[in-house]
């Protein structure tokens, strides 16, 4: 069957790791912008004050979009840029998302709108962050803001990016900002409920003010098994452990379950009311995830036998594992019977400009074309997958590994802000003007 005629090729950001201009036209700081939040839990200290500085170069980037041959492009909305503190809507910020929506739109590419992705307001953290019940509504009323000044333009709406990061890394294991730690159950459950109901409340509004019908789901990520063989009981054990319950909020069925099948895991059941699942559980168009490797091969809680010498890996020392993305999309409409949209797939690679000014990225190249393949299989299969969203489009702030990891189809010389466009763009555009049949 292969990709569809409408398959949305595309590539991805975050406004906290491209945009820069933290101060810039009345914008506040998120988290992710403050000493006192960060301490030294950044690689060189560096901070995404400036990053790609995308805020001031983002007709030059639609450009580049446009010459790489994308029909979609993902990106999210900076949160403290349009409510800089709690009642203050910021006129300039909402120009700048439509600006960008409008070149998009005239640029033929399509606008996939993340409404939040990690860059929690420094404000609204002040005042408790997700731990505050309050934080239901601040969310919810800049998602309006967002969805009146935007919905005549942007069909795709994606609410949450990575739960499982935000506040299983964010508010309990504290590896991400702010960088708290928690093992009480009441308090996971709290955050995790604070996000579910911001969630649903999101998506009512989007249906109810949406000028343009709209598409909506999320873009979680979590681990995903891999089976060792064909047969039916490894295949089986694959999803088993796949979907198996994390405590810690990192596994995907601890916020998919409630939101897409209305079904609680054990350890949520006596802190979310039926009430609040009516809430929670609303009708969602399609199912998106983040997806970069098998959790076959993590060595997260010691040595595992799996891992062999030499196994290939990113610079991230992430393994490389083309066939987690025909197994992930299988498992995840297997379990929740949504469309899929690949919402992060990509791989960090030790890109510099040589000798001869171009970005020459084999690894990547060779990585997008194996992945893809197995994306493919799915399709081949009859699974309805709506797109792929290439993660990401140009090397960024990558969060607490400061600016080390290049994961951009377009190489960002960080001290003049210079754009090189790499090799494996030129590939990914090669695959996009077939459809997917040049792989």
């Amino acid at each position: 069957m292969g990709f569809h005629e409408n398959f949305l090729w595309g590539a991805a950001s975050a406004a906290a790791q491209v945009e820069g201009a933290y101060l810039d036209d009345g914008r506040s700081p998120s988290i992710w912008d403050d000493p006192s939040v960060l301490g030294d839990h950044i690689a060189h200290g560096e901070t995404p004050h400036i990053a790609c500085d995308h805020y001031h170069r983002w007709r030059e980037d639609v450009a580049l979009m446009r010459e790489i041959g994308l029909n979609s492009y993902r990106f999210s909305i900076s949160w403290p840029r349009v409510v800089p503190k709690p009642g203050k809507i910021n006129a300039a910020g909402i120009a700048f998302y439509r600006q960008l929506v409008e070149a998009l739109r005239e640029a033929g590419i399509e606008p996939i709108v993340t409404l939040y992705h990690w860059d929690l307001p420094l404000w609204a953290h002040e005042a408790g962050g997700w731990e505050n019940g309050q934080i239901v509504d601040w969310f919810t009323e800049f998602v309006q803001i967002m969805v009146d000044a935007l919905s005549d333009q942007v069909k795709w709406w994606i609410t949450f990016n990575e739960m499982q990061m935000f506040i299983g890394r964010g508010y309990i294991n504290g590896q991400m900002a702010p960088f708290h730690k928690t093992k009480d159950p009441a308090m996971i459950a709290a955050l995790t409920r604070h996000v579910m109901l911001a969630h649903g409340k999101a998506v009512r509004i989007i249906r109810e003010r949406a000028k343009t019908p709209p598409m909506i789901g999320m873009a979680p990520t979590g681990p995903v098994y891999t089976p060792n063989t064909d047969k039916e009981e490894d295949i089986r054990s694959a999803y088993e452990s796949t979907f198996a319950v994390m405590t810690d909020a990192e596994g995907a069925c601890w916020w998919m379950d409630p939101i897409v099948l209305g079904r609680l895991p054990d350890g949520l059941k006596n802190f979310i009311s039926e009430g609040d699942l009516k809430e929670i559980c609303q009708k969602l168009d399609f199912y998106g995830f983040n997806v970069y490797q098998s959790r076959n091969y993590s060595e997260a809680f010691g040595r595992n036998s799996s891992v062999y010498p030499g196994m290939p890996r990113t610079a991230f020392s992430w393994p490389i594992t083309p066939e987690v993305m025909y197994w992930a999309t299988r498992f995840h409409y297997e379990r929740y019977g949504l469309p899929i949209l690949v919402t992060e797939n990509g791989m960090a690679n030790t890109d510099f400009v040589m000798e001869d000014g171009k970005v020459h990225d084999p690894q990547r190249m060779d990585f997008l074309r194996r992945y893809l393949r197995s994306l493919k299989k799915a399709t081949d299969e009859g699974i309805p997958v709506l797109g792929y969203q290439y993660w990401s489009i140009l090397d960024n702030f990558e969060w607490c590994s400061g600016y080390d990891m290049h994961f951009g189809l377009v190489y960002v010389d960080y001290l003049t802000q210079k754009r090189t466009v790499k090799e494996s763009a030129w590939v990914y555009r090669d695959i996009i003007r077939t459809n997917g049949n040049a792989l």
